[in-house]
């Protein structure tokens, strides 16, 4: 397996929207180490989700894994989910606020409204359809990721920009208190 270069906010590749995969495709051993390589990819950085875009790859492909993780230490853990072809069938009307950041764009969070709850009708990594009903922390990697297939990033999300921190600023003044209400 390798570890891949995570594209950056600005590399045109981020903003792409992404080409879905049909069942031949899926099975292609290709395709089967690129979401390898994409695990891989995403547990070497401490994220808890990564698109294909993020990879330089216009596909419609995302991983997400919660488990110990430095970034997000007090949220609950979500197993190895692939989601290919990923479609948010249902969004419940609640929004929550809450702090993201993103490997493509290292060193910054900012508070991101997100649905509380969706549903994502999907493929799994051998083509056969899932179908995920996720709340809190679960639903926003969901969002945010299934954004990046979309040519989308958090911040175009935010409603201002006011909550823009850099991590280090975050981790100071912010971090013990990412739990209160805002």
């Amino acid at each position: 397996m390798a570890i891949l270069k995570v594209a950056r906010l600005g590399h045109p590749v981020i903003r792409m929207e992404t080409k879905s995969l049909n069942a031949q495709e899926i099975r292609l051993p290709e395709t089967q180490s690129l979401i390898d390589h994409m695990i891989e990819t995403m547990r070497e950085y401490d994220g808890v989700g990564l698109a294909a875009t993020q990879i330089h790859v216009a596909r419609q492909i995302a991983v997400i894994e919660v488990k110990e993780n430095s970034r997000y230490p007090d949220v609950p853990e979500v197993p190895l989910t692939v989601l290919i072809n990923p479609r948010i069938t249902k969004r419940s009307q609640k929004l929550v606020e809450d702090w993201e950041g993103c490997l493509s764009i290292p060193d910054l969070r900012g508070m991101v409204p997100r649905n509380e709850s969706v549903i994502c009708e999907a493929l799994d990594r051998n083509g056969k359809s899932i179908h995920l009903e996720a709340k809190g922390f679960f639903a926003r990697v969901i969002q945010h990721e299934w954004d990046h297939l979309q040519g989308n990033v958090y911040l175009d999300r935010m409603p201002n920009l006011k909550t823009l921190t850099h991590l280090s600023e975050f981790i100071r003044h912010w971090a013990n208190r990412a739990g209160e209400k805002k």
